[in-house]
């Protein structure tokens, strides 16, 4: 169940450590993005139990993670029998989202559009990205029905936005940012935090399992710009070329309402309880807020390291608080610092040679912005460790 709310290896192997000791069973556990394998024995070997469970990529669930967690508190205190704790954990199995369908597709509207704001986006811009983002939630959705278009849900979103904005340019805003549209529209896709994730597996020497989230990660994103090129030249074929002619942006205050919306924006996304909400806000403007200010003294990839940093240990802080896992508020922020974007940025420019934003030295950049982020999270388990394997 951990495994389906996308819990790292790393974690879910040393929760079911815990388990094992409390419940006196010599177990050990192996966990990979599409597999888990359990082997649980007697004291002298006398047997031996060995099962292999084939399994799909996790996706992130805050709240069914956050009622898994305290029904295993509730086992691990004896409040409740092994029995019970089953029955329940099928119920959160089958617990829909508790925002709704329509409260969600707003929230992917909203996630767009902040994120379109915060790459310098105009008012104008912004709108488009915000619609071209409930498109894509469409499409998630018919996902959930179908097991074709799941098979194929990156790169038939990511065209579907590139010749919608391709259409809007030609018809009802000329001179639109085509590519940052684009990019927006299909943000919450972009495997940015599958990386980082992958990353600490790997520096956690979680081998197998790091790298296979990192290969996968890759594939995503191979498959969201193809879907974007194609789409962006299916529309240009149809439509016209469009010429950029840059809007102003609004101002520097924007950015950090633009946060702010975002990270409220991936309440519904993440299915955060109500009662996490103001620690997720806090953790975006703490990861944020800690990055930018230190940046302006520092180098912004030492800028980063301080962030994730932060986050790290007001996480940390949180789960000793509340007795919930850090996961919870640590991915709010996390969002805020991973350079997903700016990866699929460094992709169009490798490919196209052109840049659709500012971004200068953007694959050194890429590469050490996430080896600050893991350095800064490690750090801040040395300075604040969890009382939680999650």
């Amino acid at each position: 169940m951990l495994h389906k709310y996308g819990t790292p290896a790393f974690r879910l192997e040393a929760y079911l450590l815990e388990v094992s000791s409390y419940l006196g069973v010599y177990a050990s556990f192996i966990a990979t993005p599409t597999s888990i394998t359990f082997v649980i024995w007697s004291d002298k070997h006398e047997d031996e139990y060995n099962h292999a469970a084939r399994l799909q990529p996790g996706d992130l669930d805050m709240n069914a993670l956050s009622l898994t967690d305290e029904l295993a508190n509730e086992l691990l205190s004896g409040a409740i029998t092994l029995t019970d704790a089953d029955i329940r954990l099928d119920a959160i199995n089958e617990m829909p989202s508790p925002y709704g369908k329509i409260i969600t597709g707003f929230a992917f509207a909203l996630a767009t559009g902040s994120f379109s704001m915060l790459m310098g986006a105009s008012l104008a811009e912004i709108f488009w990205a915000a619609l071209l983002g409930f498109v894509s939630y469409l499409w998630i959705l018919w996902a959930q029905k179908s097991k074709r278009v799941n098979l194929m849900l990156e790169p038939v979103t990511s065209f579907a936005a590139g010749i919608l904005a391709c259409a809007i340019s030609r018809y009802l805003d000329p001179g639109i940012n085509i590519p940052l549209m684009v990019l927006s529209a299909v943000i919450v896709l972009v495997p940015g935090l599958a990386l980082t994730m992958g990353l600490a597996e790997l520096s956690s020497r979680n081998l197998v399992s790091g790298t296979a989230r990192i290969m996968d990660a890759i594939m995503q994103l191979f498959k969201l710009y193809f879907g974007a090129f194609l789409g962006v030249g299916v529309g240009f074929s149809l439509f016209g070329e469009n010429q950029f002619e840059p809007a102003a942006s609004l101002p520097y205050w924007a950015t950090w309402l633009a946060v702010g919306l975002l990270c409220f924006a991936l309440v519904p996304i993440f299915r955060t309880r109500l009662k996490h909400i103001h620690w997720a806000l806090m953790s975006a403007f703490i990861a944020y807020g800690v990055t930018v200010y230190s940046s302006n003294y520092i180098d912004q990839t030492f800028g980063t390291f301080l962030g994730a940093f932060a986050l790290g240990v007001f996480a940390n802080a949180f789960g000793r608080i509340a007795n919930q896992p850090s996961t919870i508020v640590a991915m709010h922020g996390l969002i805020v610092l991973v350079p997903g974007s700016k990866t699929y940025i460094g992709l169009n420019s490798f490919i196209s040679g052109q840049d659709f934003v500012q971004a200068a030295h953007v694959g050194p950049e890429v590469f050490l912005i996430f080896m600050s982020l893991v350095a800064g999270l490690i750090f801040a388990n040395v300075v604040m460790p969890t009382r939680k394997a999650l």
